[in-house]
């Protein structure tokens, strides 16, 4: 007989039986024992969890019993600790320091990155399904902002859809990650400080992380009790209360009616001011699911919430200001609303016909009442239906438009979404409720479909009745019955295991059943986000029934971001004395939230307002930013004329909103404002006088702006109030700053302009449409000092996207404290200025002080002059006008001057009237020698230097003439110099053009501080570097840029990798000129608007090289001239690559292979980055790639090249490692002086230890000092460092690995460790902090800030030696020749080397890319600017990481990239470690068709590419052009910086925004490459529609460009047939060139051959022009292609016609 089997059910009740006598058993046992905190194993005695209670502060404990109904039994058996007090609020059950999580494992990708493994420890639950693994992600996204984010790894979990929020990227912080983020990881906590001074603002250590499915809590400590924000509730103040205060946070229709309950708008948001300094910071929670926010006295903050992810955003700020514009730059700065929706408006629920409404209107209109919007309520419509009319009472509406319109006024209609679906919980059945109509059933904005029906059914509503905006109402999403008509099914969404103290306790009271479905997710998800995707649906159809016109629309529910296309008012309040107060602190929080359109009901929505209060509330609301009186059905009229027309009310409602009319074009200007910058406009009196404490809790006065003092009456039968004043200016007399009592009579408020004031305004008229027809004016209330000044936005207040002009005034007057201006008129389109000029003199002023913390004593301590500017008191004032200058005699006079015709030397002397210079520890140097040499017609030499002391020259040789240029008429120049001070000035001398005069004071020359001044020729200048710029020409208004070579990713005026102090000047009659300093030193330019230009550099001499073009093309082929042009890299290297720092193995490399293969991608190369390398060690593959070898064999013998990565840095930590062994025998390793030291100078890279395992969880700091190796740096000057250099290069090809290229990294050179292990640099401390610092990213901590010691020693090729200090610079260009030979010499071809430092003529052996940039939208035309710049020095092979070498790549922003980038001479997809992958198999099928089509393209044209590059190497000229270089009498092109030009025929305009504008220049016809049709214009800004799969080319007329037919490799692509593309002028002719060769030979012998050929096309004949060319100057092993080849042209495109 078989076994008994139990049924499933059997098994499961036993199961369950079992588990609930374990649980029984565990309380009978707590009931029992008593133990605190203490859970024990009911059958041993072994104790299960001890909770271990914190001996703390009663402030500081938190609840872990926030549901209320806690005892000690039920406390403990949360592993929680009990501790009953006498105090009200204090949680009597409290978290133990064992609860939460610990920290698993820590990675730092880089120094702005981390992530972190969590895991739960064992302890018991607080409401079950806890988490047990979470990661952690922070990111320090700007200088100001950090985000960190907690997540499950494992599982999904709803993240808010914000359409704003989920764009913005990081902008290339320089503030490192460690600074403002501290890790504790047992139990696991965060500390965030502020960067600069290390105080503690958030610190989450006070109380374990909680992260359960359904229950989020994470508490935080923080710095002040100043705490404002959180909504959307009535708080009675602004400043909140401390004191155990927990408030919902769940959108709810519901009254403000002054209780701690939910309201309308869901914002996890607040602003902490930390201290009368000012300094303030911002926390925003990116959560959208009910929570609840409990702040109490420690002071601190917890946060509960049922769902979702923790993503928090910490905002950094000097002032309050500052953090509210950091969070709108966030979630989306606030739309401009319509100048017109700035006037006072009426409404009111239930006039109960359209003639009650015109009555309304003809009432007020007969008072003179200024009014400008009239309103209809739900009563309009037909059974309160939208998209209906009543077409009884309501009959005329459709025309009632039209009669406002005819006297300035406009129509506003209200709707609320009571239609269409959101479904129930099986998500097809809709879900039923009742709102106006009846039975409704609710549209789900978050549906496409939904949002085309919602357009759709509104464009035709608005052709029936028309009308000027829209009001939206009711979408928190609001539902008269409890979840829907037949109730709500029983789970864990609609009945939670906790439930956030929100009104009513229940999820879906006056609202829907959690469980209904929308397409971003659950409503229990979703719910809050139910105005937020009605507001977005509704902005798309304002834009399609309104187009250009801005129009208007106001929300009621709201989430952040809202404020992007929406106003919001305070909800339906009541009409008595507490609701107009409370409409205060309402406005300020919604400042804060990036909603500033907001206002109260004016008066009252609902109850009968008293004529009193109606009355104060009249005054104040007449400066509500949106001002609208509106009440509800069933109560009185309470519009002003109502009253009476002779009523009080009606007078001063008129007398205010006149004033309110006047001072609009202030209050417009302060919406420019908020929408440009995030300023707030009605504004807290906190933001603006933080240093007075008395100003931290002021809610019942106001500013708009920075300027205009509110002072309303708020309480009844009063006529003295208590007002505080700080530094303003009553418009009737002087008030004194602290609290003062006002006398305000019942027609009277406070209003008082602050001193230093300009104020805009307009003669007042019963409508803006009348008003703006008005003269203009100023008022200006001058400050303590007689200075004011302001600001005006003016345009054509409605249009979408319209020119606009800003008027900056400033005044200076000593007359009067208050002035005012009338009858300005003023024209739109016109630009205007209303200022005190400036003295030219102040614009030729001469820094003498560029250090920080000048004053008068230090200025004069040098001779020189302090004079304070006339607009300003403050020396760091933005505009930048030194206040400490040099005097016009300061500098060298002419002691003896000799002129041959060949150049002059010049003998000078230092004005000993000043005494010093200014730097006691760089000595003045007073005699000096000038050499000016004529070399070329086109090109001179000065050079400045001591002739009584050897001093430092750069050792790079330049290629200059053995014969100097003798023969002055064929001179371009004319060449000037002028005795005291000296200067040089040299003379285009066809055009008469001063294009360099450094006859202008403060030309020093010590022995660590040089500096010149030039005036310039115009404000156009090009270059400078490396740098990332944010325009291609230089911004001229007293900008520095530092220049010295440093492992820096590229940002705003960081010193990145290389040095390059060359320019290119355009000269206004677009003449074109180029100017060299040949020095190394670390140094700065300084731009002033003079023009003029400061050179400072910290050694060496003065060695100026000056070319004349005269066209920009011209200027960079004489350049190349002077310091090599540029290599020809092999022809495979145009092709398609990819690289990744993180690929875990050789498999990983060979599945992307794969992977790109079957997809037909055409891709060429292949990279290894540091990963293949044994513990980052040169020349050692890693045990993870062993079959590596084979796989860059099988990719080679298919057509793939392979280039692999080597960084100079060597370990010196090894027992066997033949490549520092070798070194260390030739001696090659940079070291002190001998007469320091004979000890090489160690750094830290990337190799590690031998035999370590590194612990990544530590800090990065910690790593480097534990983990990596000491490294030891090859100085590549001298010639053993070459050969032995060679030798390895040799030895990996021939034994472990073969390649085809060479990239080098970390040559600036960088180190991990600064100066030195131990960070003590031998020697001279001066080198390493000199007397005068550039403004170099991290400059206080000295030159050898992440680099070697700058008493380091090297020896140059001659064997002279000299100081790392003056050849830092070269280190890169120093590394380049031997790579480049020794690849030549190891692979016997061609190949190419890829650089990350260089140096004028580094481009003679290498190309370079723009470094590690960032995954951001911005660095797409920043890489433009970029590689136009390295066109400029001479080093054409260059472009960025496609998609961003940090943080992740968004998909468009990718796609996009792939597209410009395909357009990159050098174009290399690079991301790094941790990652996605951003390659183009890495996304969908879109993507993948999308890259591959932009590759063929590219392909396609590589036979014109490699002639482009062919031309660079042989004649100079560039690759990627810029498109003034072709068009330099076109003036609008010395601006283009967004398209670029292959050669001068193919135009490049990429896509960086969805629609994008290109130029089209004057004098030529340009043909789009995709469809081979003229554009037709000429000279103007062209929108281009850039489809998702399309980027714009467009083909020159007048030029011939060859092709081939396109494979997945060169290797095959020149197999195929070429083919020409002819692209006719206007007068029907096209030229071009052809360069081929074998495309990888080297020369062999003296004569070698290559093909090249001309084409021409007249008269209806394409002449080809082929020949063979036998030349010593080329280095090209040549075939005869059109013999071996068998070239042939099988196809010739021609677009145009004969």
């Amino acid at each position: 007989m078989g076994k008994r089997r139990f049924s499933g059910l059997e098994v499961s009740l036993m199961v369950v039986f079992a588990l609930m006598m374990v649980v029984s058993i565990v309380l009978i046992v707590l009931f029992a024992t008593g133990e605190g905190g203490v859970i024990k194993n009911a059958n041993t005695t072994e104790t299960l969890f001890v909770a271990q209670c914190p001996v703390i502060a009663h402030a500081e404990r938190v609840d872990c019993y926030p549901d209320g109904g806690a005892s000690k039994l039920k406390c403990e058996a949360r592993g929680c600790c009990w501790g009953p007090v006498d105090a009200s609020n204090v949680p009597w059950c409290f978290f133990p320091i064992n609860h939460g999580y610990t920290v698993e494992s820590i990675e730092q990708p880089n120094s702005f990155e981390l992530n972190a493994k969590l895991k739960r420890m064992a302890s018991p639950s607080l409401f079950g399904a806890d988490i047990h693994e979470l990661s952690l992600q922070a990111v320090m996204q700007s200088n100001n902002r950090l985000r960190f984010k907690i997540y499950d790894p494992n599982n999904e979990r709803f993240e808010v859809p914000h359409e704003h929020v989920n764009k913005v990227l990081s902008s290339n912080p320089s503030v490192p990650l460690r600074s403002t983020l501290e890790i504790t990881e047992k139990p696991f906590g965060l500390t965030v400080r502020r960067g600069k001074d290390q105080k503690v603002l958030f610190d989450t250590r006070m109380a374990p992380l909680v992260f359960a499915d359904q229950y989020l809590q994470i508490s935080a400590k923080l710095p002040s009790n100043n705490v404002y924000g959180l909504g959307e509730h009535v708080h009675t103040q602004y400043l909140h209360d401390m004191n155990w205060r927990t408030w919902p946070i769940f959108t709810r229709d519901s009254f403000p009616n002054g209780g701690t309950h939910n309201l309308y708008g869901h914002y996890p948001f607040f602003l902490c001011l930390e201290d009368d300094t000012g300094k303030s910071f911002g926390v925003f929670l990116m959560n959208s699911n009910a929570m609840e926010v409990t702040l109490q006295p420690a002071p601190a903050v917890t946060y509960r919430t049922i769902g979702g992810i923790l993503d928090f955003y910490v905002f950094f700020g000097d002032t309050p200001e500052q953090v509210v514009q950091e969070f709108l730059e966030l979630i989306g700065r606030p739309v401009i609303p319509a100048y017109w929706s700035l006037g006072f408006q009426l409404s009111r629920w239930d006039y109960g016909s359209l003639n009650e409404v015109k009555a309304t209107v003809e009432r007020n209109r007969a008072v003179g009442i200024p009014y400008d919007i009239q309103y209809t309520d739900i009563d309009y419509m037909e059974e309160k239906k939208d998209f209906t009319y009543d077409k009884v009472k309501f009959s005329e509406l459709p025309q009632f438009a039209d009669y406002l319109h005819e006297k300035g006024q406009r129509y506003i209609l209200i709707l609320v979404r009571n239609i269409s679906q959101s479904y129930s919980s099986d998500g097809e059945t809709p879900l039923i409720g009742e709102v106006w109509p009846g039975e409704t059933v609710f549209p789900d904005y978050t549906s496409e479909k939904c949002i085309e029906w919602w357009i759709d059914e509104y464009e035709r509503f608005s052709k029936v009745v028309k009308h000027d905006a829209l009001w939206i109402d009711m979408n928190e999403v609001s539902n008269f019955k409890q979840g829907s008509s037949k109730g709500c099914t029983v789970n864990n969404l609609n009945y939670p295991p906790f439930t956030p103290n929100i009104l009513d306790k229940l999820m879906y009271s006056k609202t829907l059943c959690m469980d209904a479905k929308h397409d971003w997710g659950d409503h229990y998800d979703v719910h809050s986000l139910y105005g937020y995707s009605m507001v977005l649906a509704t902005e798309k159809a304002l834009q399609r029934v309104f187009g250009g016109n801005r129009t208007l629309m106001l929300t009621r529910s709201s989430f952040p971001g809202v404020g992007k296309y929406s106003g919001h008012w305070l909800g339906d309040n009541a009409a008595n004395w507490n609701d107009i107060k409370w409409a205060i602190p309402g406005m300020l929080e919604f400042g804060l939230f990036g909603v500033p359109y907001i206002g109260a009901d004016i008066c009252g929505f609902f109850d009968n307002s008293t004529e009193e209060l109606c009355r104060r509330w009249m005054q104040v609301g007449a400066f509500y930013p949106f001002s609208r009186n509106h009440n509800a059905q069933g109560y009185k009229p309470q519009d002003p004329a109502a009253y009476g027309a002779d009523s009080l009310l009606v007078e001063t409602s008129r007398h205010y909103l006149m004033i309110r009319y006047t001072l609009l074009p202030y209050l417009y200007t302060l919406f420019y404002k908020a929408h440009t910058t995030g300023e707030t406009v009605v504004r807290p009196v906190m933001h603006e006088f933080f240093s007075d404490s008395e100003s931290w809790n002021v809610d019942r006065q106001f500013l708009w702006g920075k300027y205009l003092l509110i002072t309303p009456v708020l309480d009844p039968v009063s006529g003295l109030i208590d007002s505080v004043v700080l530094c303003t200016n009553q418009m009737e007399q002087r008030t004194t700053t602290g609290k003062v009592k006002l006398y305000l009579p019942a027609d009277k408020l406070g209003l008082h302009i602050r001193g230093g004031a300009i104020l805009p305004t307009q003669r007042p008229d019963v409508t803006t449409t009348y008003s703006r027809r008005n003269p203009m004016g100023l008022i200006v209330a001058l400050d303590e000092n007689s200075q004011a000044a302001g600001e005006l936005f003016w345009d054509d207040g409605d249009s979408r996207g319209t020119d606009a002009f800003i008027i900056v005034v400033l005044c200076l007057c000593s007359c009067v404290d208050v002035l005012f201006l009338h009858g300005l008129t003023l024209t739109l389109g016109e630009t205007y200025l209303v200022k005190w000029e400036i003295k030219e003199e102040e614009y030729q002023r001469l820094d003498c002080y560029p250090e920080e913390n000048a004053d008068e004593e230090k200025c004069k301590a040098r001779g020189c002059v302090w004079r304070v500017r006339g607009d300003t008191n403050d020396p760091s004032d933005t505009v930048h006008i030194p206040w400490c200058f040099y005097p016009e005699d300061y500098g060298y006079s002419v002691t003896a001057a000799e002129e041959t015709n060949s150049g002059m030397t010049v003998d000078i002397t230092r004005n000993m009237k000043y005494k010093s210079s200014g730097r006691p520890d760089s000595p003045d140097i007073n005699t000096l020698r000038v050499e000016i040499r004529y070399h070329t017609s086109d090109m001179l030499q000065f050079k400045i230097w001591d002739p009584t002391t050897e001093r430092y020259e750069v050792p790079v040789p330049l290629s200059v003439p053995d014969a100097p240029e003798t023969d002055e008429n064929k001179r371009l120049y004319k060449v000037l110099f002028t005795k005291n001070p000296f200067g040089i000035q040299v003379i285009r001398k066809s055009t008469g053009t001063t294009i360099w005069d450094s006859s202008l004071p403060g030309f020093t020359f010590s022995d660590m501080f040089i500096q010149v001044s030039t005036r310039l020729s115009s404000e156009f200048v090009y270059g400078f570097g490396e740098t990332e710029h944010p325009t291609y020409k230089h911004n001229l208004n007293y900008h520095t840029w530092g220049m010295f070579s440093k492992d820096q990713p590229p940002g705003y005026k960081l010193n990145c990798y290389g040095v390059h102090p060359f320019y290119m000047g355009l000269e206004d009659t677009a003449d074109a000129h180029g100017v060299l300093l040949l020095n190394s030193n670390a140094m700065d330019v300084t731009f002033q608007p003079t023009p003029a230009l400061t050179y400072r550099t910290l050694g060496g001499i003065l060695d100026f090289y000056m070319v004349l073009g005269p066209t920009p093309e011209m200027v960079v082929q004489e350049y190349t001239a002077l310091i090599g042009r540029p290599v020809l890299p092999a022809y495979w290297s145009l092709g398609f690559q990819l690289c990744r720092y993180g690929y875990a193995n050789d498999l990983e490399i060979r599945d992307l292979y794969t992977e790109m293969r079957a997809a037909g991608i055409p891709y060429d190369v292949q990279y290894a980055d540091i990963d293949y390398m044994e513990r980052q060690l040169d020349f050692v593959l890693d045990s993870e790639f062993p079959n590596l070898p084979a796989l860059v064999n099988e990719m080679r013998a298919e057509g793939m090249r392979f280039i692999f990565i080597l960084d100079p840095a060597i370990s010196g930590n090894e027992t066997d490692y033949p490549a520092f062994e070798r070194g260390l025998a030739a001696d090659v390793f940079i070291k002190y002086p001998k007469e320091i030291s004979d000890e090489i100078v160690w750094g830290k890279v990337w190799p590690d230890f031998p035999n370590v395992i590194v612990n990544d969880s530590l800090d990065w700091d910690s790593q480097v000092e534990e983990y990596r190796a000491f490294t030891a740096f090859p100085d590549f000057f001298r010639s053993t460092t070459a050969a032995w250099w060679q030798n390895e290069i040799m030895d990996f090809y021939n034994n472990t690995l073969k390649f085809d290229g060479i990239w080098i990294d970390m040559n600036e050179p960088a180190s991990f460790v600064h100066g030195t292990v131990g960070g003590k640099c031998l020697g001279n401390p001066l080198l390493e902090n000199p007397p005068y610092m550039p403004p170099l990213e991290s400059k206080h901590l000295g030159l050898n800030h992440k680099t070697l010691c700058m008493n380091s020693e090297q020896i140059l090729s001659n064997g002279k030696r000299v100081k790392h200090y003056d050849v830092h610079n070269l280190y890169g260009w120093s590394h380049a020749k031997p790579t480049y030979d020794a690849l030549l010499s190891t692979t016997g071809k061609r190949g190419v080397v890829v650089t990350r430092s260089t140096y004028p003529s580094s481009g003679k052996w290498a190309g370079h890319w723009l470094g590690d940039n960032t995954a951001s939208w911005d660095q797409l035309y920043k890489s433009i600017i970029g590689m136009m710049e390295f066109s400029l020095f001479g080093i054409p092979y260059t472009g960025a990481d496609i998609c961003g070498f940090f943080n992740p790549a968004e998909y468009e922003m990718c796609l996009r990239w792939m597209q410009l980038g395909a357009f990159y001479p050098y174009s290399r997809n690079h991301n790094s470690i941790n990652n996605p992958r951003q390659d183009p198999v890495a996304w969908n099928s879109t993507f993948t068709d999308a890259s591959r089509d932009v590759l063929n393209i590219r392909y396609t044209l590589l036979p014109y590419l490699y002639t482009l590059m062919f031309e660079a190497h042989t004649k100079g000229t560039t690759v990627v052009r810029p498109v003034l270089h072709e068009f330099v009498t076109d003036r609008s092109t010395w601006d283009v910086y967004k398209q670029f030009l292959w050669g001068p025929a193919l135009l490049i305009s990429p896509a960086l925004d969805m629609v994008y504008t290109i130029y089209s220049p004057i004098a030529c016809n340009y043909y789009c490459f995709h469809q081979a049709k003229d554009i037709g214009v000429r000279k103007q800004m062209l929108n281009m529609p850039t489809p998702i799969d399309h980027i714009n080319l467009h083909v020159r007329g007048g030029y011939i460009l060859p092709w081939q037919k396109p494979e997945n490799t060169t290797a095959y692509s020149r197999k195929n047939p070429l083919g020409l593309i002819v692209a006719l002028s206007d007068s029907g002719t096209a030229q071009g060139s052809f360069f081929w060769d074998d495309g990888e030979g080297i020369g062999k012998g003296k004569y070698l051959l290559f093909f090249t050929s001309m084409f021409t096309l007249s008269c209806n004949q394409l002449i080809i022009e082929p020949f063979i060319q036998i030349s010593s100057v080329t280095s090209y092993l040549v075939i005869i292609i059109c013999f071996t080849y068998s070239l042939s042209y099988s196809d010739v495109y021609l677009i145009g016609q004969l």
